[in-house]
C-alpha cells in the first residue's frame, strides 16, 4: 500500500490530476489505443471464424496485427498514466483486476497463435482455412478482448 500511496503521490500523477486537459486527453488516447487493439484483432479473428471468405486472410493479418500492436502499447502507455492517478483504488477493485486478467489471457491467446503452424501458412498467404484449434483461438480472443473492453469501462463507471 506504501507503493501505490507514493504512486498516488508522485509527480506525474499530480500533473494528471491538476490538469483539465491532460487527464481527458490520457482517457481519450487511452480509448483510441483500445479501439485500434480491438477493432484489428476482431476483423483478423472474425476472418479466422470463416467471415469474409472471399478476403485472403495474408492482408488482413498483415494490416491488422501492426494496428492491434500499436493499438496495445498505445492503451498500455495510457492504462499506465491512469493508473497513477488512482492506484489504490484501481488495485483494489476486482472489476479492474478482472480487466488484467482478460488483458494477460488475450495476450497469451495471441501468443500460442502467431506460434501456431496453421497461422503462419495463412498469415503468409495459404489458401486454407483455420483449423478448429485456430478457430477456438479466435473465438476466444474475441471473448477475452471484448471482455476486457467491457470490463475496462465499468471500471470507469464503478471508481
Amino acid at each position: 500500500m506504501e507503493l501505490l500511496a507514493a504512486i498516488a503521490a508522485s509527480a506525474p500523477a499530480q500533473a494528471l490530476k491538476a490538469s483539465f486537459w491532460v487527464y481527458p486527453l490520457v482517457n481519450a488516447a487511452h480509448i483510441l489505443g483500445v479501439a485500434l487493439l480491438v477493432g484489428a484483432i476482431a476483423v483478423v479473428d472474425l476472418r479466422l471464424l470463416g467471415a469474409f471468405r472471399d478476403v485472403p486472410a495474408e492482408p488482413l493479418a498483415a494490416a491488422g496485427v501492426p494496428v492491434a500492436a500499436c493499438g496495445l502499447a498505445l492503451a498500455a502507455v495510457t492504462g499506465m498514466l491512469l493508473f497513477v492517478v488512482k492506484p489504490v483504488d484501481y488495485a483494489g477493485s476486482q472489476i479492474f483486476l478482472a480487466k488484467l486478467a482478460f488483458v494477460v489471457l488475450g495476450l497469451v491467446n495471441v501468443a500460442l497463435v502467431r506460434r501456431s503452424a496453421r497461422w503462419r501458412l495463412l498469415a503468409a498467404g495459404s489458401p486454407e482455412e483455420a483449423d478448429g484449434r485456430l478457430r477456438l483461438a479466435a473465438l476466444a480472443s474475441l471473448l477475452l478482448w471484448i471482455g476486457a473492453l467491457v470490463l475496462g469501462r465499468m471500471v470507469g463507471y464503478f471508481l
